[in-house]
């Protein structure tokens, strides 16, 4: 049935009342410590018996409880038959807490109960537990609940939440769970779930405890999940320690963190083990990073290797990155199967990639199959690539979500391409929101602007769009919004966009600052603006400059820029180009 401390778990005897004073003693000092005047007294027996054997005095204790149970006593029975089971004497034990059950007594029932299911008798378990259980005893209801769970049978919440009421604390963290598992669709149950785990925690659970700790970390309330998780660790839980070491390390306590990931991991825990050789990592201390990687791996976690393959990348030890992606691969670690493909890609060995990247996807990272996209873009399978980048973009991948839209946008699904750009701007994507803009710009009807004086009209949804594109440092989106404010008069607005694209490398945007400091009056400064754009390859920024240096008289200056427009373009740029020079060409030769 067990030990001595399984048995004194279960309580199956009768314990006297606390008492400061634990020396051992003979059952003749027991009589007179506790002051029984009569060595024959049934009641005074039965407790000195139950004394002694909670001290381990089984010699001491067996008579007197032989004793008291001839009298009748069924307390005495149940811890005679708790004796004898400590000696190896099953059979009788079990005879001994038959005739105390039959008597009334529901720890005797309880330890019948689990004799009999020890030894595979399932019905007559049931009987002797639900006897037990009956008559409101905690252990008798929870090792009920267990059977009938374990048999898959009605009833097993209902005494697993007597047991809890009574106060058993194992009881209570699972009927947590049983309420957690239920949790996910019903706001009561996840409710009742967590006082539960409350109550079993204030007990001393560390299980408890540290789902506890989860619970309120995933609501926000990170100091009180601290205190449950440190509640854990004490107790001797190594999950609770790595935990309780991330949300220190999150809150910029990295000493204490290591301390605790170090506790963890001396314990087995191989998550810690990875943090602590992250956390190594990070500090360039490879060797020490590696040796923990080692032991998360010894511990059971096969992150351990995968962060193996990271460091030895790092590091260009492209032979041992290999080797610990496949060990990581190989144990179903999606990451590290994309990590090897994206590897082996490195290496020209597109073939090679390719069934890791479906072994990754397969297994649901996404970034694999967003990289099959790019590899079957890069073959020219467009419809392969397609299927690959829908696959990634329904499952959140940003970018996966615009190559899609705009592949719809090619084949002129302006609908399916917008919906993929709609998640692709709302998932950050400085693109996706500018070819979003672009694209409900293109639909919607373009009035006349409002006069001078006159109010703006409302914010269009495409300007929206552009302008979280330009906030996101989009260079073309930028031009746009400052386009659309100087359409609007917004001359300071526009100026700034201009300049923060300009300033950014695009030529457009020093082209129409150039074009607005112009107006303004600021020639020279627009000059700088041009002379920028021209040189990025600007060619209404270099005809800007062959005009400008010809009203200055400065002819040469004026003809090099005429060249440089000719050769830019566009057409038309090109023409009237052309025609300055040649009329230059006139004046320089004159």
């Amino acid at each position: 049935m067990g030990d001595k401390a399984t048995l004194l778990n279960m309580a199956r005897f009768v314990e006297p009342a606390d008492r400061e004073d634990t020396d051992t003693g003979t059952a003749e000092d027991e009589v007179r410590r506790l002051g029984v005047t009569g060595a024959g007294d049934t009641a005074s027996m039965s407790v000195i018996g139950a004394e002694l054997l909670r001290r381990g005095d089984l010699d001491g204790a067996e008579p007197l409880l032989r004793a008291a149970t001839a009298e009748g006593d069924r307390a005495a029975a149940n811890n005679l038959g708790v004796l004898l089971h400590q000696r190896g004497y099953a059979e009788e034990a079990a005879g001994w807490w038959k005739v105390a059950a039959v008597a009334g007594s529901p720890a005797a029932a309880h330890a019948l109960g689990r004799h009999h299911r020890e030894r595979g008798d399932e019905p007559a378990a049931e009987y002797w537990l639900r006897q037990s259980a009956e008559q409101g005893h905690a252990l008798g209801a929870y090792a009920l609940a267990d059977l009938l769970e374990h048999r898959r049978e009605e009833g097993a919440e209902r005494w697993m939440r007597a047991a809890a009421e009574r106060g058993h604390r194992e009881a209570a963290h699972r009927l947590a769970r049983i309420l957690d598992e239920r949790g996910a669709t019903s706001e009561d149950a996840a409710h009742e779930a967590e006082q539960w785990y409350r109550q079993a925690a204030a007990r001393g659970h560390r299980r408890a405890a540290l789902r506890l700790g989860t619970i309120l970390e995933g609501r926000g309330k990170l100091k009180e999940a601290g205190r449950w998780y440190l509640t854990s660790a004490k107790e001797g839980e190594p999950e609770a320690a790595c935990a309780l070491g991330f949300l220190l390390r999150d809150a910029g306590d990295e000493e204490n963190a290591a301390l605790w990931w170090l506790k963890a991991a001396k314990e087995g825990d191989g998550n810690a083990a990875n943090a602590l050789g992250a956390l190594h990592a990070e500090r360039g201390e490879t060797q020490t990073a590696e040796r923990w990687y080692r032991a998360a791996l010894d511990a059971g976690d096969v992150n351990g290797a995968y962060n193996l393959g990271l460091l030895c990348a790092a590091q260009n030890r492209t032979a041992q990155a290999d080797q610990w992606y496949r060990r990581a691969a190989y144990a179903g670690h999606r990451e590290a199967a994309n990590a090897l493909a994206v590897l082996l890609l490195q290496e020209n060995d597109a073939d090679g990639a390719e069934p890791w990247f479906s072994k990754a996807a397969e297994l649901g990272s996404v970034d694999a199959a967003f990289n099959l996209g790019i590899l079957h873009a890069g073959r020219g399978d467009q419809r392969g690539a397609q299927r690959w980048y829908e696959r990634a973009a329904a499952a959140g991948h940003t970018e996966a979500a615009f190559q899609a839209g705009i592949a719809l946008l090619r084949d002129g699904d302006e609908r399916g391409a917008e919906r993929h750009l709609r998640c692709a701007a709302g998932g950050g994507s400085a693109d996706g929101a500018y070819y979003l803009a672009s694209l409900l710009d293109a639909r919607a009807p373009h009035g006349e602007q409002p006069a001078l004086g006159m109010p703006a009209l409302e914010r269009t949804e495409s300007e929206e769009w552009y302008e979280r594109a330009a906030h996101l440092g989009h260079r073309r989106a930028q031009v746009r919004i400052g386009m659309i404010a100087a359409a609007r008069g917004d001359v300071v607005e526009a100026a700034r966009w201009y300049r923060t694209a300009a300033e950014a490398g695009s030529r457009n945007g020093a082209f129409n600052l150039g074009l607005l400091l112009a107006r303004e009056g600021s020639e020279p400064e627009a000059a700088v603006w041009w002379t920028q754009a021209a040189d990025a390859g600007h060619g209404r920024a270099a005809l800007r400059l062959a005009l400008l240096h010809a009203r200055r008289g400065e002819l040469a200056e004026s003809d090099r820029w005429c060249g440089r427009a000719v050769e830019l373009g566009p057409e038309e740029v090109a023409a009237r180009a052309g025609r300055l020079r040649d009329q230059l060409q006139q004046e320089l030769t004159a």
